[in-house]
């Protein structure tokens, strides 16, 4: 295996729990780009944000390296999934509009996928590449979560994922970047949701599989007093950051 394959044995549940994004993101990424015909969605995973571009451009091409995830991705008419990595895509040369990464570009050989993506592009294309925060929900649950995160699976996480913590700041971002406005992902979820969420992370599926036992049990019994009334629903958010700009 030749990429950083976290989440191929959690596909199910990665597409049954991973966040929507809302849909003022995708009507922004329709304005920006130079047309509406193809957009491009590397590290598609199960086809969030795939299925999301599929609303305002005509046809989307969704990859992911992991096969299992395009086995669970969300089938759409106007979305055409396919099984590669995201430094050779398989695309024709100047071919798409925009290009999006959503909460994927930290797993990625950047210099190559920059260089794909140059080679993709239309004539004033757009590289859109986004991460989301830690979940929020109510100061006392998020407290909780915050030390599961930080110290139960806290030295389970891969070093890729302290650039999601820096909200992509950090990365080398080779466009002509100009400003995304302010998006948060909101959604209604029971306590049994954030669980499934939780047992989606890579730190969780690292410490099971070296600890033999999972770790979001204990999480959830720490939960149920604070969330008082499991099978009702609270509104999620995470706040998105976004780094944007022009091919060329």
């Amino acid at each position: 295996m030749s990429f950083a394959d976290h989440f191929s044995g959690v596909s199910a549940a990665y597409a049954a729990f991973r966040p929507r994004y809302p849909d003022a993101l995708f009507e922004f990424l329709a304005r920006e780009a130079p047309a509406r015909d193809e957009a491009w969605d590397a590290g598609t995973g199960s086809g969030q944000a795939a299925v999301g571009l599929a609303r305002h451009f005509s046809h989307v091409v969704a990859t992911d390296a992991s096969s299992a995830q395009i086995e669970h991705a969300t089938p759409h008419s106007r979305v055409t999934y396919r099984v590669a990595p995201a430094e050779a895509s398989g695309l024709d040369g100047q071919s798409v509009d925009l290009v999006t990464v959503a909460q994927a570009v930290h797993w990625f050989d950047r210099e190559r996928f920059w260089n794909e993506v140059r080679r993709v592009s239309r004539p004033r294309g757009v590289i859109a590449v986004w991460t989301y925060a830690l979940l929020e929900i109510a100061p006392d649950i998020d407290a909780i979560v915050r030390r599961f995160y930080q110290g139960i699976v806290g030295p389970f996480w891969p070093p890729e994922r302290r650039l999601t913590e820096q909200r992509y700041r950090t990365i080398e971002f080779p466009f002509a970047e100009f400003t995304a406005p302010d998006f948060v992902i909101e959604q209604p979820m029971t306590m049994d949701d954030v669980a499934g969420y939780v047992r989606t992370w890579s730190a969780t599926r690292a410490f099971v599989r070296h600890h033999r036992q999972d770790p979001v049990d204990d999480l959830v019994a720490e939960l149920a007093h604070a969330w008082r009334a499991p099978q009702q629903t609270r509104l999620v958010r995470w706040p998105v950051a976004m780094r944007i700009g022009r091919v060329g």
